[in-house]
């Protein structure tokens, strides 16, 4: 860790809140760094599609730069951009929705922070499952909420069991997460689980909060189960989404979320204490991703899909690893066996072979003995990672 990294997250100076200490070191902060100092590095850490923005989403930003729109939208959004936003979702989930349901964030990541910091208080506890992404429970931790976690495994291909999340249900249970596809096992819920859950949600009173910023990346033509095509109501749901890894649109930095109007009123005057309005040239290249040509997305869904195929053959092929199959996203997570240091492999991985991955504890306590790996690199990268990966692996004695 830098002397940097320890400053903040160990420092005792009362200056700082102590929410600040919820906060772990990123682990995938940690290992990125680390293979910046080293030569002959292959990621398979890098969150991030390697496709190109699409053109015509470039060109329309690049068009409202010329045109002088650089100055601030409406808090809840560039209209125009609400209003795409509304048509495209509610024809995608079939059912009536108006720009006063959504809100438009910096990100996906935004999103996220308001609607997790907006709900989350001391005695409140949330259902999240384990693994998922970083950002949740440290959120809900900084504002004294609890975390109470479900663990999925490998061998299940990391579904979360509904029974086990209404199981988890108590008298203090405030909120539900869900990730389909997730961030970091690619693991996409089916609608019988996403409907059992949003149903006993909204009997008992509880939100639901999904992150669904994977939604398009769904490979071999299953049914996607949105949790805005899986509830009668908006009541007690927050669907959050993004342009950043459909269209490849990660640094433009435009996302947004969809609730009720009542709480869209409140997490905009939230948002304008945030970051005040997302880009405003960005937010017109999201009009015009949604409006123009989408066959992109397809295309990238195909790549995606050929490269999912031969990781699961590589992982397959190496000892000590337990693989499944990704149903979308562009990640997998495999098991090392259990009791095995996934922080310690990785580590020895990126030293000894120069492949960098992703230590499973970055995404949960149950998941100390797995490794992330992304496929948002090329067929040849993912070859000659596992080039190194397998040779190295024959010769450990995890016995």
């Amino acid at each position: 860790m830098s002397r940097l990294d320890f400053d903040f997250y160990e420092s005792e100076d009362p200056v700082w809140n102590p929410a600040l200490l919820t906060i772990p070191v990123p682990g995938i902060r940690k290992m990125v760094n680390m293979a910046a100092s080293m030569e002959d590095v292959i990621h398979l850490s890098i969150g991030q599609p390697d496709a190109p923005t699409p053109p015509h989403v470039v060109q329309a930003t690049v068009d409202a730069l010329n045109a002088g729109q650089t100055g601030y939208t409406m808090d809840a959004g560039l209209p125009e951009l609400l209003d795409a936003l509304a048509e495209y979702y509610g024809e995608r989930s079939g059912r009536a929705l108006s720009p006063e349901n959504i809100l438009v964030t910096t990100g996906a990541t935004e999103a996220i922070y308001l609607a997790l910091t907006a709900v989350s208080a001391p005695g409140r506890e949330f259902i999240v499952p384990d693994p998922s992404f970083m950002l949740y429970a440290p959120l809900i931790r900084m504002n004294g909420g609890e975390v109470k976690c479900i663990p999925t495994r490998a061998e299940n291909n990391h579904q979360l069991d509904p029974q086990e999340v209404i199981d988890a249900i108590d008298t203090n249970t405030h909120a539900i997460i869900l990730n389909s596809p997730s961030n970091p096992t690619g693991t996409v819920y089916p609608r019988e689980t996403v409907e059992t859950i949003v149903q006993e949600a909204a009997y008992r009173g509880i939100y639901v909060i999904s992150d669904e910023v994977y939604d398009h990346l769904i490979y071999d033509d299953r049914d996607y189960a949105s949790v805005l095509s899986c509830c009668s109501d908006l009541d007690h749901v927050m669907v959050i989404s993004s342009f950043s890894k459909t269209f490849s649109m990660a640094g433009m930095r435009v996302g947004w979320l969809i609730a009720s109007q009542g709480a869209i009123r409140k997490l905009r005057r939230y948002h304008m204490f945030t970051t005040t309005v997302a880009n405003t040239p960005c937010q017109w290249g999201g009009v015009a991703a949604l409006k123009g040509d989408r066959s992109c997305v397809s295309e990238v869904v195909s790549t995606y899909k050929k490269r999912r195929n031969r990781l699961v053959e590589l992982v397959d092929e190496t000892p000590f690893l337990e693989g499944y199959v990704p149903e979308g996203a562009f990640y997998m997570f495999p098991a090392l066996p259990e009791g095995v240091n996934g922080n310690n492999v990785a580590l020895r991985l990126l030293r000894e072979t120069g492949v960098c991955t992703i230590a499973g504890d970055t995404f949960g306590e149950s998941s100390r003995n797995a490794l992330r790996f992304s496929y948002a690199t090329s067929i040849e990268n993912i070859e000659r990672a596992f080039e190194r990966i397998i040779p190295w692996m024959e010769k450990q004695d995890f016995g």
